[in-house]
Formats: C-alpha cells, structure tokens, sequence
C-alpha cells in the first residue's frame, strides 16, 4: 500500500478573520481546524499539521485529534514556508495531500477521491469544483524536493503552474473544496442559486 501523508496547513495570521480562526468554534462547537483535520485523519493514516510559533492551545487540539503537529519558526514568511516545513517533517513518502486548516468543510469523498488518484499514480491531482480548483491538492514523491524549497505565500501554486499538463483534474461535486474561512462572514450559510 502506497504511503500518502496529509499535510495540514494551520500556521496562518487569520489577519482578516479578527481572531483567531483556527481555533474559532462552529455552530456545532468543534474549532475550525479541528473540523478540517478530521476528514483528513479519517481517510489518512498519517498527517502532519504545522502551526506557527505560539499556537500551543491549536498544537494541542490537533494532536489530541491524532495528527502529529510541528511548529514552522518561519510561518510568517507565508504558506510556501509552512508547506515546506509540513513536508520536511513528513519526510519522503508515497505522496502528499495539502489541505487547509481554514476548510472544514470538505468532505471525506473527496479526499478520498485526491488521495486515491495519487496511489494509481497522478503526479499532480486537484479536485474541482465547476471550473475552480480547490483543496486538497495531491503531490506525488516525484516532487517531493520541490515542496522542500517552497517559500513565500503561494504554496504549492508555482508548482501546479510548472507542471500544469502533469495535472489529473477530478470533478468534484462538493463545495466544500473551495470554501475557506477568511472573515467571519465566511461562517455563514452559502446562497443557494
């Protein structure tokens, strides 16, 4: 059985939020990142959530829900930082599914669908969602010194671009992929059209 390792990213400023975010509780009472761990955890046996310096109380939730968390010293430096950071401590494996501390709600199908791409052996796997790409993006070990090198704040996105005909887009139907947290407006229902 391949080896695909989750990285979750919750090393973010939340900036636009206000507060903290990641540790913002839903109507249900479960904290963001906690929600968008979860999923991941169930369908992966290992994942790795990096956190900035001083998120003790988060490094805890997550731990407790069975991810191994690591402080990124350099998160400030952006999401190319904390991915890199994610994927060092994850070390060499079969592939990687990148999601988002600030998305809880993807479904477990859909990670299941990224992750099961990889083990039949995409390179580069995004679920879509319409015509827009989302989370959690898969990256085969092919790549693996390439998210090493990552920095400043656009993630794996240079990477995807580098090597967009190595991409395996999947049809998703489930919003969830592309629905991130950023204000606290975000936490509203979506209109339906």
């Amino acid at each position: 059985m391949k080896r695909i390792v989750g990285l979750l990213l919750a090393a973010g400023s939340a900036n636009r939020f206000g507060s903290d975010k990641l540790r913002h509780a839903l109507a249900h009472g479960v904290p963001i990142a906690v929600q968008a761990a979860r999923p991941l955890k169930a369908e992966l046996a290992r994942v790795v959530a990096v956190v900035r310096p001083g998120s003790g109380e988060l490094l805890e939730v997550l731990r407790t829900e069975g991810c191994e968390v690591v402080v990124c010293d350099n998160a400030t430096e952006g999401m190319g930082a904390s991915l890199a950071c994610a994927a060092r401590a994850a070390g060499e494996a079969d592939g990687y599914l990148v999601a988002l501390g600030d998305m809880p709600f993807l479904r477990r199908t859909s990670i299941a669908a990224v992750r099961d791409a990889l083990v039949n052996g995409a390179p580069l796997v995004a679920p879509y969602f319409r015509t827009r790409r989302g989370h959690p993006v898969g990256i085969g070990k092919r790549f693996y010194e390439d998210l090493l090198s990552l920095r400043g704040d656009e993630g794996a996105k240079k990477l995807l671009a580098a090597n967009a005909s190595q991409l395996v887009k999947i049809p998703i139907g489930d919003p969830g992929v592309i629905r991130d947290i950023d204000t606290p407006e975000d936490l509203l229902p979506p209109l339906r059209i």
